[in-house]
Parts: structure tokens; C-alpha cells; sequence
């Protein structure tokens, strides 16, 4: 024991000998930064951000050329929307560090030093003494999960004249420990408990945003393509319609139709060419707007080029099916929304037992011990003052129970009110996102079978407008009928042709509306929000 006692005398002299000689003087360098400070101080915010990754790779014949899965690619390395959602997850990785700092260990040390002279015995030409007085102090402290703090001072004073310096050694020991309200890991851990709750909120709410963005580019994606066969369609019609009217023209310079009739067939040209120019522009405003999700409008060389995209819409395979029932069971599992509230009615108990325990007493235990130590030999006067100030020759020590006792506490019972208000508050907000979630699921399942049915009329419609131009041509052909009625049933051609495309536009979004709705959505594009959140 003796032995121990020893050598922890002599580790904790030989630390205090250490910062004496590390303390600045006169004439000397302040000391280096630690280790960590120095990389703090090197490390410097990125002002630019990092440019777009990935569109050479898609960049053939002058063209940005693109299927839904690369549009999907570039989107998740591109987006700024990502890029803004993915700070909340570091925001909260950061909150755990503050929520550790109340247990964070502080070692603090100091030193002192202070010399007077006699100016009065000086001047009656007296030896002058010289009096130098130091202090060292070297201090540890820390609070712990369960509430415990200690702290930990050795300390050593030195005074000298003309004869022995006298050194002064003290070493101190103290505690204090809650028994009752702050008692425990339940209410010191709960700051970090909230803190990691928080962060797994915030990876289940960006799962959710990306999937929101995922659904945006496959719109965007298909809008691009639906405005770019409207637009086949519209200069398709318009050809027609330049063919009646150019045999108009040729059988009003034969002298087989009278002039006014050339009008109806030049007016449909001048109208057919109005809705070609209107489905010009509606493609330039959805492929910018494309560009915009997947990021392509950041630079100028990228947004300069022409998209082509590589999807029809037509779809191939079999088509999908989900009975309500199945598609509800799957999001209540998979929903990332539906772990973020469980996470959230967690935190909400924590804060109740939180809250339960600041009702209680502030009854606290501390304790206290000091040894003292005084050289009596100039033969190391530092090691033999702080020896016995650890050989507990000469101890001072004591303990004390403190009670604060409020006989009213209005903050703690409106704390318990607001933490139980709060958890009421996050039920009714369960339950509301389960409504919402089942009535997205059925919207989406029924926007899935009516898109289905609709496909397969506007086949039937299409395919009966085709015959039924193809019948009044012939009879036009035969003067069995009038150019009005062709160029009607032009239209209605064109119209039946629109339908067709918008409703297998919309089955595609229809499949992945019920992706969305079911919380599959990234299993579906084979995206991993782990690597997306790095």
C-alpha cells in the first residue's frame, strides 16, 4: 500500500514538474497547439460546391441520352435537393456530441508566480531580502451517466527568502451524487438517448424526401416523353391536314371545287400548326424542367444539350396488380414515416419519466478529503511537501447530505404537463399519418386499375378512329362525302391518339405511385439510402 501510495505521489509531481517547465516566461514561445486544435485550424470550409458527376457517361451523338434508371443515377448524385436534405442527418450526428458534453472529462492547470523586494531597507543601505511566492495547481473533473461528479486537485504553494523555502502540498478529493431528482442513467442518458432517436428520425425522414424525389424525376422523366410523342401527334395531324389542303389547292386550280371551300382545309393547316407550336414549347418547358431534378442545368456545357430519352410508353411485360389490402399491410411495414413517429412516441415516454423524475427532491450526497503536506529540508522541498500530502499523514476530510425541498413546483408540473401534452399530441399525429397513409395507398391502387382500363379503351378508340378515317377518306375520295367531316375525323384521330399516349403515361406513374405508397420505392430503382447519406 505504501508502495502505491508512492507512485502515484511521484506520477501525479512529475505532471506538475511538467506544466511548471512547459509555463511561458519572459523571453520564451507560447507552447504548440495540441494535435487536435492544429487539425481544427487547417481544416477550411469548401466554398465551391462540387460540380456534376456523371452526364459524359451518357453524353452519344451530341445528345444526353437516358433511361429512367440513368435519370434516377444522376438525380441521387445531383440533385440539390439530396444535397439539402442530407445536412439534417449530419445536424442531428452532431447533436449526440452535444448531448455527450456534460460528460466530457476537463483537466485544468495553473501557475503563478509573484517576487517583492524591500525598497525600505535598500535605501539605509541593509541587505535587501528577496521574497518569491508560487503556486502550482493541477486539477481533474468529471461528471458521469449517473449523475456523479468528482473532481480531483493537487496543489502545491512555495515561499522563499533568505532561508529554507517552505512548500506546501495539498491534495483534494470530492464528490457529489444525487439520490433523488438527476439519480440514475435514466434522466443524465436521456439527452443522448433523445439525441440517437433524433438522428434515426432523421435518416427515416430522408428516406422519405428521397423517395418524394424519386417520384419527381419519374414525373419529370415522363412528362418529357408524353409532350414528345403529343408532339409526333400534332405534326402527324398537321400533315394530314396539309395533304387535304394541298388537293383542295390542286382541284381548285383544276376548277373541280369552288374557292370558298378552299378555306375550311387552309384554316385547319393555320390551326393544326398553332397546336404544333404550343406542343413545341410544352416539350422545351418539360425537358427543362427535367433537367432541373437531375441536375443537368448546373452546367452551362451539360444544359446546352439535347435530351434524349430512351423510354417508351408503351409498357412491356405483364401489368402490375395489388389488391388494396396487400398494399396496406406493405406500408404500414415499410413506410419510413410510420419508425419516425414510433421513434418520436419513444422520445415522448423518455421525456415523461423526465419529467416524473423533476418532481423529486434535490437531495444530494458529497464528500470530501484532503491531505496537507510542508517540507521540512531544502533537499527537494516539492517531492517531500507533496509525498506527505499523499501519505494521508495529515488528512482533513468530511461528508454532507444537502435537501432542497420545493414546497410548490410549478416549472416541474408544467414540464410533466408539456411532455404529456406533447406525447397526446404524437398519437392523434400517428393516427392522422395512418389515415393519410391508407388513403394513399387506396388512391394509388385505383389510380393503378383505372389506368389499366383506360389503357386498353383508348387501344379500342384508337384502332376504331383509324378505320373510320381510313372509311371517310375513301368516300371523300368517292364524293360520297365533304372535306368536313375528313378533317373531323382527323382530329378525332389525333385525339384518340393523345388518349392513348396519356394513358399509358399514366399507368407508368400509376406503378410507382403504388411504389411510393407502399414504401418500396427505392427497393424498386435499387437505390441504398446508406450510400446516399455518407
Amino acid at each position: 500500500m505504501k508502495f502505491a501510495r508512492r507512485s502515484f505521489s511521484e506520477i501525479a509531481l512529475v505532471m506538475i514538474v511538467l506544466l511548471i517547465g512547459a509555463a511561458p516566461t519572459r523571453g520564451q514561445a507560447a507552447p504548440a497547439a495540441p494535435p487536435m486544435t492544429e487539425k481544427l485550424a487547417r481544416q477550411k470550409l469548401q466554398d465551391a460546391l462540387p460540380i456534376p458527376q456523371g452526364f459524359k457517361d451518357f453524353v452519344k451523338d451530341g445528345k444526353l441520352q437516358l433511361s429512367l434508371a440513368d435519370a434516377i443515377q444522376l438525380a441521387m448524385e445531383n440533385n440539390t435537393d439530396i444535397q439539402l436534405d442530407k445536412t439534417q442527418i449530419d445536424t442531428a450526428n452532431f447533436a449526440i456530441g452535444f448531448a455527450r458534453a456534460p460528460f466530457d472529462p476537463l483537466l485544468n492547470s495553473s501557475f503563478s508566480t509573484q517576487r517583492s523586494n524591500s525598497t525600505t531597507l535598500q535605501s539605509q543601505g541593509l541587505p535587501v531580502p528577496s521574497q518569491l511566492f508560487q503556486t502550482y495547481q493541477l486539477g481533474f473533473g468529471q461528471t458521469f451517466e449517473t449523475g456523479t461528479n468528482v473532481q480531483i486537485s493537487v496543489l502545491a504553494n512555495k515561499a522563499s527568502s533568505t532561508g529554507i523555502p517552505a512548500v506546501f502540498g495539498n491534495v483534494s478529493f470530492s464528490f457529489a451524487q444525487p439520490l433523488l431528482r438527476g439519480r440514475g442513467f435514466l434522466p443524465n442518458r436521456a439527452p443522448i438517448l433523445i439525441a440517437q432517436r433524433n438522428l434515426r428520425q432523421a435518416r427515416d425522414t430522408f428516406k422519405q424526401e428521397v423517395s418524394g424525389i424519386i417520384l419527381n424525376v419519374v414525373g419529370q422523366y415522363w412528362d418529357v416523353v408524353d409532350a414528345r410523342e403529343s408532339l409526333v401527334v400534332q405534326k402527324k395531324s398537321l400533315d394530314e391536314a396539309q395533304q387535304s389542303y394541298d388537293h383542295d389547292k390542286l382541284m381548285l386550280e383544276k376548277g373541280a371545287l369552288p374557292p370558298l371551300n378552299i378555306y375550311r382545309s387552309q384554316s385547319q393547316v393555320a390551326a393544326r400548326r398553332v397546336s404544333e407550336i404550343q406542343a413545341e414549347y410544352a416539350l422545351k418547358q418539360a425537358e427543362d424542367s427535367f433537367r432541373r431534378v437531375i441536375g443537368a442545368d448546373i452546367d452551362p456545357n451539360i444544359r446546352a444539350l439535347d435530351v434524349d430519352l430512351t423510354e417508351a410508353a408503351e409498357p412491356t411485360g405483364e401489368l402490375m396488380s395489388m389488391d388494396i389490402a396487400t398494399a396496406l399491410d406493405k406500408a404500414m411495414a415499410d413506410r419510413p414515416e410510420i419508425e419516425a413517429q414510433r421513434l418520436q412516441l419513444a422520445n415522448d415516454d423518455l421525456n415523461i419519466k423526465i419529467a416524473h423524475n423533476g418532481l423529486e427532491p434535490n437531495l444530494s450526497l458529497t464528500g470530501t478529503y484532503q491531505g496537507n503536506g510542508q517540507n521540512t529540508t531544502n533537499n527537494g522541498p516539492f517531492l517531500e511537501a507533496l509525498n506527505q500530502s499523499f501519505g494521508f499523514g495529515s488528512p482533513t476530510y468530511g461528508a454532507g447530505l444537502t435537501l432542497n425541498f420545493p414546497i410548490k413546483n410549478h416549472a416541474g408540473e408544467a414540464s410533466l404537463g408539456n411532455a404529456e401534452v406533447a406525447k397526446r399530441r404524437d398519437l392523434y399525429s400517428q393516427r392522422q399519418l395512418q389515415q393519410q397513409i391508407t388513403l394513399d395507398v387506396s388512391n394509388s391502387v385505383r389510380q393503378l386499375e383505372q389506368s389499366k382500363l383506360s389503357m386498353e379503351a383508348a387501344k379500342i378508340a384508337l384502332d376504331l378512329a383509324q378505320k373510320n378515317l381510313q372509311a371517310e377518306e375513301r368516300r371523300y375520295q368517292l364524293a360520297d362525302e365533304t372535306l368536313y367531316v375528313v378533317l373531323q375525323t382527323q382530329t378525332e384521330l389525333a385525339s384518340a391518339e393523345e388518349s392513348l399516349l396519356q394513358s399509358q403515361v399514366q399507368y407508368q406513374l400509376a406503378v410507382v405511385s403504388v411504389d411510393n405508397a407502399t414504401g418500396g420505392l427505392l427497393d424498386h430503382f435499387g437505390v441504398k439510402i446508406e450510400s446516399l447519406a455518407k
